[in-house]
Parts: C-alpha cells; sequence; structure tokens
C-alpha cells in the first residue's frame, strides 16, 4: 500500500488557533525551544541558518498551505535547528506539540503520512544541502535558479519567467555567498544569454544548460523547489 503525505485539511483538523504576524516578526529563532507546528495560511515565511561566518543561509519559503516546525513528537524537548521569520505581513495556524502526540497514537493512518511528510522535508533539505557542498557558489547559484523556476516558473516564447522578485541579496543569501559573487556570476550568465532580467523579475532562456553545468539528477519537482 502506498501512503500518500499528509494534507494540508488533515493537519487543520487536528485543534489550531490562529495568530497574526507582522512582516520581519520572528516566530522562532535558532537555537530555542519549541512546541508547535504551523501552517501558513496568509503571507510567506523563509527558513534560514546561520553560518560559522555568521552569514544568513536561506533555505524554504513557505507560503499559503504551507506547515513548518522543529517539533519531534514523542521527544521533551525540540531545539530549533533553523529560524522563522515572516517575510510579509500573514496569519499562522498554530498546533500544538500534545495535540499532534495524540492524534498520532490513535490514528495509524495518519501517522504513517505525517512520517512520510517527515521524510519528504528531510529529502528537501538534504538535496539543497547536497548542491551547496558538492557544486560550489556556482553551482549552488545554478541550483537555487532551478528551484526557483520549478517553484515560480511560468512558460513563455522567450523561457521560463520566475514570477517571484527576488533580489542579488537574497539569492546570495540561498546561495550561502557573498551578493558580490552571485552579482558577477548573474552577469555571465546575461552575457551568454541564459539569462535576463526586467523590471526585477528574471527570465531564465535555457534551463538545460543550468541542469548541465551541476550534472543534475532529475529529481521530482516536489523535492526540487524552494518550499
Amino acid at each position: 500500500m502506498t501512503i500518500r503525505p499528509i494534507s494540508l485539511s488533515e493537519l487543520l483538523s487536528l485543534p489550531h488557533h490562529i495568530i497574526n504576524i507582522q512582516k520581519g516578526e520572528y516566530i522562532f529563532r535558532e537555537g530555542e525551544t519549541t512546541n508547535e507546528l504551523y501552517i501558513v495560511c496568509k503571507g510567506k515565511v523563509q527558513l534560514s541558518k546561520t553560518t560559522e561566518e555568521g552569514r544568513e543561509l536561506l533555505l524554504r519559503i513557505c507560503e499559503q498551505g504551507d506547515a513548518f516546525g522543529e517539533i519531534v513528537p514523542f521527544q521533551l524537548t525540540c531545539t530549533c535547528t533553523v529560524s522563522a521569520k515572516m517575510m510579509e505581513t500573514g496569519t499562522l495556524a498554530v498546533i500544538n506539540k500534545q495535540q499532534l502526540e495524540e492524534k498520532l497514537l490513535i490514528d495509524h493512518v495518519f501517522a504513517l503520512q505525517f512520517m512520510q511528510w517527515i521524510h519528504l522535508q528531510l529529502q528537501r533539505m538534504q538535496t539543497k544541502i547536497r548542491d551547496l557542498i558538492l557544486h560550489g557558489k556556482k553551482g549552488a547559484l545554478y541550483s537555487t535558479l532551478i528551484r526557483l523556476a520549478n517553484s515560480y516558473g511560468v512558460e513563455t516564447e522567450d523561457g521560463i519567467l520566475i514570477d517571484f522578485p527576488i533580489t542579488n541579496q537574497e539569492l546570495a543569501n540561498f546561495c550561502g555567498s557573498a551578493r558580490e559573487v552571485v552579482s558577477r556570476l548573474l552577469k555571465e550568465l546575461k552575457e551568454l544569454e541564459i539569462i535576463s532580467v526586467e523590471k526585477g523579475k528574471m527570465t531564465i532562456h535555457d534551463v538545460q544548460f543550468l541542469k548541465d553545468e551541476i550534472r543534475c539528477e532529475g529529481c521530482p519537482i516536489d523535492i526540487c523547489n524552494m518550499k
């Protein structure tokens, strides 16, 4: 029997409450303890980690319908390994760890679905870390552009329009690199006519070039994305 990851509606069937969070406000910070699971109802949330050099490394963007959190069911203390901050003002549904544990104990199908969801989150994180480690700064940027195309790409006559405004600094944060390095690499891609930028949005004209450069393994889109 194939068990699918848990759905949003199934998570929201658990007792929860709604909180309003302002842009720039932290939901939790790296190193803090937590006992809650969050679902984005409105707005965007960024998950990030601070490197040893003090640089912010963006790992994930959560949008409406995405769940995130650092809880480990049936473990007494859960410590956050990342920080979560609102990218824009919005609302979150909050599920308490105890409520989740009670559901896992009595509903075995739900428990298996939750395990699948956890596994999917780990796969996504592992592939991002793999790209950062194996392919260097250039590969990290190319991988990020492919993930952006998978998450926000719109097919056009000119290529894939990334319908999500993002700055060079934000791209650098996703790559764990300096803005100057990313700006130089983007300039090279523009000169090769691999990408172009208009009104703050990027179009990728040759995504296969990016995939070939990092020896893309063709991971499913539900893994190779920014969410």
